[in-house]
């Protein structure tokens, strides 16, 4: 990717983003010296501290009891990092909707980089599009700085110096704004700071004045990565993460449904998966919106909050029940749909969640001694893929001697199976003239709400030639079946389904 490649972008800066939570909670403290801390200790390191703070000469990375020395009104409080998780997800979510392009910083909570191409249909100007940007953070409670330009570090470190808001017109021009900006407002290591301090080096004009080859010797990868931003000898194009699908999954009924057992009992087949997909993303339940739509046309919204966020089905079941059994419903729901609220979860949720725990592999192991005792050695198998033309018959089982245990790091999200039959099913004929959809395997096993495919096999010119249409078939039942069309012998055969 090209320097020109991203011709303009603006960084939104929110000053010291924890402190602004942490004075949101304490609004009493306006006015004060205040710091967030690393911990509730009197030696904790101050994380991020506001302006009166500073004019106190307290700096970031002291010690609470020695800055407390220094002025005795200061407050200082800790901010929980999945707080400011939630927060940053939230106001990248504001952001998207000026722009696409949003890239929050993984280094510094609070500043973004925003992609500004392409926004000319829809602002007058880049001044009108940073005014909308700021506008809307005020509404939301937040102090921000909006920087348009042409370069991240030029961009970040206007923003970082607490200079108004404004868009440059040329580079130069963003160049000379940036090397007049004290390192101090910058988000580098304290310790690399005060021995650049000691030499002189207060400015990012005089850092890059320092010869390039021996940054990395004196003063670490860090304090060199930072010198080649600011000189523009490493490029760092936008990375804008991509917005997270919505969690929310659905379920149309045959015919509507009064009855609260019989609801609640497809609510716990929507909520289930729903459960998988947010810790999947290594997120628990902090929110949930119930819709249900009724016979009439009518709509019925209901929303819950656990008390914490959480991974337990049971738990937010409880509650789903309870709010239920309060309803006095005017006709029977047609569709119900889930949607979920997520915030970062902790380890030990993840840990304990009943599709993602851990199970103890000794006991495992001994449960498979005394099968293998029972039935014989070839008894406890898992299958190896093998290279072979037809599905039935790219793989084999081996015998398994142990279990192991995925990493710790990975979340084990229950993968699908496919369980394939010894020999395909041969399928009725299917009838162009079904009124109530396919019945692939009978009435009692639903009907075939989707066919996805298909997904051509062909080959075995040596043995009379082979082609096969493989199609996913979801069944209003909720069923996945794998289905092929035998293109020599013109019949549908069921050669296993998806779990």
């Amino acid at each position: 990717m090209s320097r020109s490649a991203v011709d303009r972008l603006a960084c939104v800066d929110l000053p010291a983003l924890p402190l602004q939570l942490l004075l949101m909670e304490h609004p009493e403290w306006h006015g004060h010296p205040a710091a967030v801390v690393a911990e509730d200790r009197p030696q904790a390191l101050l994380l991020w501290i506001n302006d009166q703070a500073r004019r106190s000469g307290i700096h970031p990375g002291q010690r609470y009891a020695a800055a407390l020395a220094l002025d005795s009104h200061l407050r200082a409080g800790v901010v929980p990092e999945n707080s400011i998780e939630r927060c940053v997800a939230s106001l990248s979510d504001r952001l998207r909707l000026h722009t696409p392009g949003v890239e929050p910083s993984a280094a510094e909570p609070g500043v973004f980089w925003l992609d500004a191409r392409g926004l000319e249909p829809l602002y007058l100007s880049l001044s009108s599009w940073a005014r909308s940007i700021g506008l809307s953070l005020r509404e939301a409670g937040f102090r921000s700085t909006i920087i348009v330009g042409f370069t991240r570090f030029g961009t970040y470190a206007v923003a970082r110096s607490g200079a108004a808001s404004l868009v440059f017109r040329t580079r130069e021009e963003e160049e000379a704004a940036a090397a007049r900006v004290p390192l101090l407002r910058l988000g580098m290591e304290p310790a690399v700071r005060e021995a650049l301090g000691d030499l002189g080096v207060r400015t990012v004009r005089e850092f890059l004045r320092l010869p390039a080859g021996g940054i990395l010797e004196r003063f670490g990868p860090e304090a060199e990565r930072f010198h080649r931003l600011a000189s523009g000898d490493l490029f760092a194009p936008l990375a804008p993460l991509a917005a997270p699908e919505p969690l929310e999954i659905e379920a149309i009924f045959d015919s509507p449904i009064a009855d609260t057992g019989r609801l609640l009992f497809h609510v716990k087949r929507l909520l289930d998966p729903l459960l998988l997909r947010l810790a999947a993303r290594r997120e628990a339940l902090a929110g949930l919106t119930l819709t249900l739509k009724l016979d009439r046309g009518a709509s019925r919204v209901e929303r819950l909050r656990p008390a914490a966020a959480t991974l337990q089905a049971a738990q937010l079941l409880a509650l789903i029940r309870l709010r239920l059994e309060t309803l006095q419903l005017d006709a029977g729901v047609v569709e119900a749909i889930l949607r979920a609220v997520g915030e970062p979860a902790t380890a030990d949720q993840l840990r304990l969640f009943p599709l993602h725990g851990r199970r103890e592999p000794v006991a495992a192991n001994r449960a498979l001694a005394r099968l293998r005792a029972l039935f014989g050695d070839g008894a406890v198998v898992q299958a190896r893929l093998g290279d072979a033309h037809l599905p039935e018959a790219c793989f084999g089982w081996k015998p398994i001697e142990k279990v192991t245990l995925p990493s710790p790091r990975r979340v084990a999200v229950r993968p699908l199976v496919r369980r394939l039959h010894d020999r395909p099913i041969e399928l009725p004929t299917r009838s162009r003239h079904e009124p109530d959809g396919w019945l692939v395997r009978g009435r009692e096993h639903g009907r075939v709400v989707r066919l996805l495919g298909p997904f051509v096999l062909s080959g075995g010119w040596w043995g009379g030639g082979v082609r096969r249409d493989y199609h996913y078939a979801e069944t209003d039942r909720g069923e996945i079946l794998w289905i092929f069309y035998d293109r020599r012998r013109r019949r549908w055969f069921l050669h296993g389904r998806v779990e």
